[in-house]
């Protein structure tokens, strides 16, 4: 396989750093991965899942998003919006550079964000989300009580899996003025909904909310026995050769 760097513009003009896994042979489709909240591109879902799409013919494009991992920018400025802003960005680049994108990819929050963003990107066929929220006012609960000085200070340090991270009001009252409802109603592509009856950060309740409230053609598979992150390789293994088999039936 063939790893390149790939470096684009994102929606505020600063410099996003993305990694472009390149199968040996044919490509037989495009597909954009959108990272869990606070990860990156090189977190272990995204490198692994890519690199075995890769595998199967399918060119992935993983990236940070704006203010995280070698992405420019700064976090504290950045929102939910934003994201999908970036993620058309990064659409927009893959299509420049390698084909436009007929699959988006997106775990956790990153799942919510495919899930906005595909209307915005008239080649996407097919997207999947890996233990998304349906609400993404969900991400509310990972702050605890530094909520409550967020919107006292405008802008504060939050501990997130261990790493500082600067929360604004910004991005509170944006997750909170998201209607997901009518982005999944009104989707208008395959969609595979993927995710752990043991996800302890992201209940599989939100899995049966984003199913129903989508229009068929739709497909759920439950990843049994894995974690929210997908630290287990196999884990992320079965997560890769079931989605690029189901979408292999909405791609040329």
């Amino acid at each position: 396989m063939d790893n390149r760097k790939a470096v684009f513009a994102g929606t505020d003009g600063h410099a996003l750093a993305g990694r472009l896994e390149l199968p040996e042979g044919e490509i037989v489709a495009t597909a954009v991965f959108a990272h869990c909240f606070t990860c990156g591109k090189d977190s272990v879902a995204a490198s692994r899942i890519s690199r075995r799409l890769a595998e199967r013919g399918v060119a992935v494009l993983r990236f940070d998003f704006t203010g995280l991992g070698q992405s420019g920018g700064d976090f504290a400025n950045t929102t939910f919006t934003s994201n999908v802003d970036d993620l058309v960005c990064a659409a927009d680049h893959l299509k420049d550079t390698t084909g436009a994108p007929s699959v988006l990819i997106g775990h956790s929050l990153g799942g919510a964000a495919v899930l906005a963003a595909a209307r915005r990107i008239p080649s996407v066929k097919a997207v999947v989300t890996i233990g998304a929220p349906f609400d993404t006012a969900h991400v509310e609960h990972l702050l605890g009580p530094s909520r409550t000085e967020i919107e006292a200070a405008g802008v504060a340090e939050v501990l997130l899996a261990g790493r500082p991270f600067r929360i604004s009001t910004g991005f509170l009252r944006d997750i909170k003025e998201q209607n997901q409802t009518a982005c999944i109603a009104d989707l208008g592509r395959a969609l595979l909904v993927m995710h752990s009856p043991q996800d302890d950060t992201v209940g599989i309740d939100n899995a049966r909310l984003v199913f129903d409230s989508a229009r068929h053609p739709k497909s759920f598979v439950s990843l049994d026995g894995a974690d929210h992150l997908l630290t287990d390789r196999a884990d992320a293994a079965y997560v890769a050769e079931v989605l690029a088999a189901w979408a292999s039936r909405y791609l040329k």
